[in-house]
């Protein structure tokens, strides 16, 4: 071991040396960084400190120097590709370095060495309120977390630098930070006396901090190894094993001892102390590699075993006592102790990457280098012993999941790739340059499906109009005069809309500098119609259909100006010399001219131009004929209109939307069901289903159809009439025509089911197997909302709508609505119950539609995976049903734009006095409203998922009657026998037999017991069920389950 320690490695002054708060070394081991009192970040040759003994040695000693703080340093880091430097301050802010290739520019009136490296400020981060402490980038260089004495967490992208999630879990100053090796969690030390260890997954590089909500979440709280450290340590500098096993934790105490105490992971309590230190220690730091205890053999390896004994960690610890101790897994006393190595306290430890030198810096100014020789502290293990011992926590050394097949890694690379252009078309619309229609494709205006557009293209008697050649060649400038033109006389137009007042004068109306045509505004334009270069896009005429079939809607007439306005202004037509300029006057006693509303009022509607050659046939005919005294319905649901052609697709038994006939026959397999409406109206209506272009078999209906279903059992058609028809798949009528009191607005199969919801809101299930319904028609009036608004159009809390409507493998009824709520019909209690809502979009920790999915989080539960009835041959009943609700939730939540209102009032909620489990308790609410949902629903997979997840968290809680309760409701009281009680059968968690939502009983009280069995003050209880179950350690041991990692 040899101590370097060089006279010019310091930050001077005129008359002291200032203070070294921090130092690190560059992942290439070329740089050492530090950061002092002076408001300087130094860059310094490795090379030259360890050549320091040499006089011949001539090279540069400091590579560079920056001063863009306004105050003390108090931390710098490389990031883990060498890329950038940070540094954080007392004056709030961070700055990121970056190395430019070009010369570095050389400062006058300056004492400093003239600079070799260009390290220049690329980024300053402005996010804590007070001085920054402790900064941290996660090994893949993905995140950059500050924190302060502000008490805040700060989280960083660390490819754009935009600020993704602020965290305020702690009380108190927070003055340590460190990172998982395997990218799974990071720690964060506090004054508040407690460690937090954050589960985060790596952001993508476009990401948002809207993306983060979910992200970044609180796993646990140690605080027992801290209960009467003391707040005098200018750091709690913390660090974490390259084995990812333990975390390091500074300024802890064992009784009136200070000592470093060492977290076990996935435990996360603190059974090690090294103790020793005769002050508070302030950091403490793990050697980034790994060590043999013994020399390894040449070969490196023998028979695929390391020889080169067990592997160790080595950690330094630095503090208040000025003295320097260098600890390692193997013994239980320090391998070196080095005492006043300073005149101050020591701030900071850095080792270099092949962990055989480290650096310390202290508040005296000094910096020192302790090199160890070969074989002292161990011998330093391959890198791919360090990649052997993280992949066991999911993880390689640069925390990159491991792809497990090809289509796996293909898979990733499209999802990527989709990412980045979901992130692009996102930028695009915002800076209002995004066109998201190819190039040849016209603009989808409202109403007008994909695929049933007409053509833009002008036809004559059948003959397509070509352009000649000619105009091709050059067709640009022509347009572009006519458009010149066109705009310049809306221009002059504008110029000379004269009103006259009520007193006689002339008044020009003033003309906004965006509505003039000339200009375009530099806000964002909402672009609901396909945006795209053609003329029709552009013109700004209203459209020449006039959709006269729009229901009244309460406005008077002339529409909302006319409301705020009134219709008693008319329009005072100018001099006779302006005459010509309004050629649509009318002289009284003249038919009236058809008017509209529009912005203004009521404007003339532009008339239709007559149509040449082939006429398109439209896509509707006509509204639905239905009963004025819909009207006074409590519910009123749209009824589609009379389309003149239906086709829907049958492909592998599932029933497609509504697409052309090119597409429904791509696949030859598939059934196309075709329904045709004529436009006479006491014409019949033609029903076809094909395959192949062969006809399977055809029928003919009185009444036109609106709304066809299907299935590979049977075939379903609703009439305007209010029928409803049902055919075998070979064409066969099975019911008589059920006659219903409206209107079918939804129709839905699925299996032997059929779904019909109606214009005035009652919702029919039959299985035509049966021939029967599992509950009497049901409305939807409770979960519309009628007992607090109003479903007028234009009242101030308007009701909410209807966005889908879908049946489960078991026949039950599950809805969503435009308020982001999905609800589940019960029939055995003849009630709506609402299974997601927006509440627990805002207030549980638990919402993450994302990671929902049951395919995905099947094998993370412990316990058998297999269901007690399960079919090889049969769908899970209502599998998804949960994850779906909760992401059309989140889709709703976001699109009204409530989502970040909302969160700002959670926010400041917690805030208040007694809201202290305001997050804790709502969570768990959302959990067991999860479990009664699958529950309900029969979903085997979520229900045993969902459960495991809330055993886990009233574990973690200590919410011990909960516990208790849920114990007993799974076997039936072990620990008390209560007499007298009523025999009455009961279901569910009161049932008595052997299995619940299909799985056994037994099995799942085995998984619960294993979650609880880490939580000791839980262990009476869950120690007596274990016996019942006969669970011994070595059960524990060979179970193939591992504790699940939920949320």
């Amino acid at each position: 071991m040899r101590i370097i320690k060089p006279s010019w490695l310091s930050h001077k002054g005129e008359q002291k040396d200032f203070e070294v708060y921090s130092c690190h070394i560059s992942p290439d081991g070329k740089r050492l960084a530090t950061a002092g009192g002076d408001g300087h970040v130094r860059v310094w040759s490795t090379e030259s400190i360890y050549e320091s003994h040499d006089p011949t040695y001539a090279k540069p000693r400091q590579l560079c120097h920056m001063s863009h703080h306004l105050g003390t340093i108090h931390s710098v880091r490389f990031s883990p590709n060498g890329r950038y430097l940070a540094s954080g301050a007392d004056d709030k802010i961070i700055c990121i370095y970056q190395l430019e290739s070009g010369p570095p520019a050389i400062a006058f009136g300056t004492n400093e060495p003239p600079p070799v490296e260009n390290w220049k400020t690329s980024r300053r981060l402005i996010g804590h309120d007070n001085d920054v402490q402790d900064l941290a980038w996660s090994y893949d260089g993905s995140i950059l977390v500050s924190v302060g004495l502000d008490s805040k967490v700060v989280i960083w992208s660390g490819h754009t630098f935009e600020k993704l999630k602020v965290l305020g879990n702690h009380q108190s100053h927070v003055k340590g930070i460190t990172f998982d090796p395997a990218n799974k969690f990071f720690a964060t030390a506090s004054d508040d006396r407690s460690i937090k260890i954050f589960r985060f997954t790596p952001p993508a590089p476009t990401a948002t901090q809207h993306d983060m909500v979910n992200n970044f979440q609180l796993e646990t709280t140690i605080s027992s190894p801290f209960k009467s450290s003391p707040l005098t340590t200018y750091f709690r500098r913390c660090s974490w094993s390259p084995d990812g096993n333990h975390i390091a934790a500074a300024n802890a105490v064992n009784g009136p001892v200070s000592s470093v105490a060492i977290v076990e992971r996935s435990r996360w309590d603190s059974e090690i102390n090294l103790i020793g230190h005769e002050g508070p220690t302030e950091v403490c730091m793990f050697s980034p590699r790994l060590f043999h205890t013994k020399k390894p053999m040449e070969n490196g390896a023998t028979n695929g075993h390391s020889s080169g004994g067990a592997l160790v960690t080595v950690i330094a610890s630095a503090g208040q006592d000025k003295t320097l101790s260098v600890w390692n897994t193997n013994t239980s006393r320090p391998v070196v102790i080095l005492q006043d190595l300073a005149s101050k306290s020591i701030s900071d430890l850095a080792w270099t990457p092949d962990g055989q030198i480290l650096f310390a810096s202290s508040l005296d100014g000094g910096i020192v280098a302790v090199k160890f020789d070969t074989g002292e502290l161990g011998w330093v293990a391959n890198l791919e012993e360090t990649d052997k011992a993280l992949s066991k926590y999911g993880a390689s050394r640069k925390a990159m999941g491991i792809a497990e097949d090809v289509d796996g890694l293909q898979l990733e690379n499209h999802s990527k790739e989709g990412e980045r252009k979901g992130a692009e078309s996102r930028m695009g619309a915002l800076m209002g340059d995004f066109h998201p229609l190819p190039k040849d494709a016209p603009p989808q205006t409202n109403g007008v499906k994909a695929g049933t557009t007409a053509s833009t293209v002008p036809t004559t008697n059948g003959q397509t109009d070509a352009q000649p050649e000619k105009d091709k060649d050059n067709p640009g400038p022509v347009e572009e005069e006519e458009s010149a033109h066109k705009t310049a006389q809306r221009v002059i137009e504008l110029k000379s809309r004269v009103t006259i007042t009520k007193d006689g004068k002339k008044r020009v109306a003033p003309m906004l500098i965006s509505s003039s045509g000339t200009g375009q505004s530099s806000l964002p334009q909402s672009q609901l119609v396909g945006s795209s270069s053609s003329k029709a896009a552009q013109n700004d005429a209203p459209q020449t259909i006039l959709d006269l079939s729009k229901p009244y809607d309460g406005l008077p007439e002339g529409g909302l100006a006319s409301m705020l306005l009134g219709n008693k202004r008319k329009a005072i037509m100018l001099e006779s010399e302006e005459d010509e300029d309004h050629p649509n006057k009318r002289i009284n006693g003249t038919p009236k001219a058809i008017l509209r509303n529009g912005p203004d009022g009521l404007e003339p509607a532009t008339l239709e131009p007559p149509q040449h050659g082939i006429v398109p046939t439209p896509e509707y005919l006509r509204p639905a004929i239905l009963n004025p005294s819909i009207s006074l319905s409590q519910v009123r649901l749209a009824v589609p209109k009379v389309r003149s052609h239906i086709l829907r697709p049958l492909e592998r038994g599932v029933l497609l939307e509504e697409s052309t006939m090119e597409e429904a026959s791509k696949l030859p397999e598939n059934v196309i069901l075709e329904a045709k409406n004529p436009v006479s109206i006491r014409d019949p209506s033609h029903i076809t289903a094909t395959k192949r272009g062969t006809l399977l078999w055809q029928d003919y209906l009185p009444r036109p159809i609106i709304l066809v279903a299907g299935s590979k059992r049977f075939w379903a058609a609703a009439c305007e009439d209010a029928s409803l028809y049902t055919w075998t798949p070979a064409g066969r009528r099975l019911i008589n025509a059920m006659i219903l009191e409206s209107q079918p607005v939804i129709i839905e199969c699925r299996d032997w089911w059929l779904l019909c919801i109606t214009a005035v809101g009652m919702c029919y299930v039959w299985n035509i197997n049966t021939l029967s319904s599992p509950h009497p028609p049901v409305s939807l009036a409770p979960i519309l909302e009628v007992a607090i608004s109003s479903l007028q159009t234009h009242s101030a809390m308007p009701g909410p709508g209807v966005t889908s409507a879908h049946l489960n493998s078991n026949g039950h009824i599950v809805v969503t609505l435009t308020n982001g709520d999905g609800y589940y019909y019960s029939p055995n209690m003849y009630s709506w119950q609402r299974l997601s809502e927006s509440w627990w979009a805002v207030g549980s920790q638990y919402w993450n539609s994302n990671d929902s999915s049951v395919g995905a989080l099947q094998s993370t539960a412990v316990g058998s995976t297999t269901p007690k009835d399960s079919q090889s041959d049969g769908a899970t009943a209502s599998a998804g049903v949960i994850p779906f609700l909760e992401r059309h939730t989140t889709n709703e939540f976001l699109l009204k734009g409530r989502a970040y209102t909302l969160q700002r009032l959670i926010k400041s909620l917690l805030s208040r006095d007694g809201f202290e489990t305001f997050e804790s308790s709502v969570s768990i609410a959302h959990l067991e409203n999860r479990i009664a949902g699958a529950l309900q629903l029969g979903s085997k997979d979520e229900f045993r998922l969902y459960l495991f997840m809330y055993a886990k968290r009233i574990g973690a809680e200590g919410h011990r009657g909960k516990v208790e309760e849920l114990l007993n409701s799974l076997l039936g009281g072990v620990l008390q026998d209560k007499k007298g009680e009523s025999n009455a059968e009961g279901k569910g968690w009161y049932g008595k037999e052997d299995d619940i939502c299909g799985w056994d009983r037994k099995e799942l009280l085995k998984g619960v017991v294993m979650i609880l069995g880490k939580f000791r003050e839980l262990q009476r209880l869950t120690v007596q069920y274990a016996r019942v179950l006969d669970l011994t350690l070595e059960d524990d041991i060979t179970s193939d389950a591992t504790m699940i990692e939920a949320q």
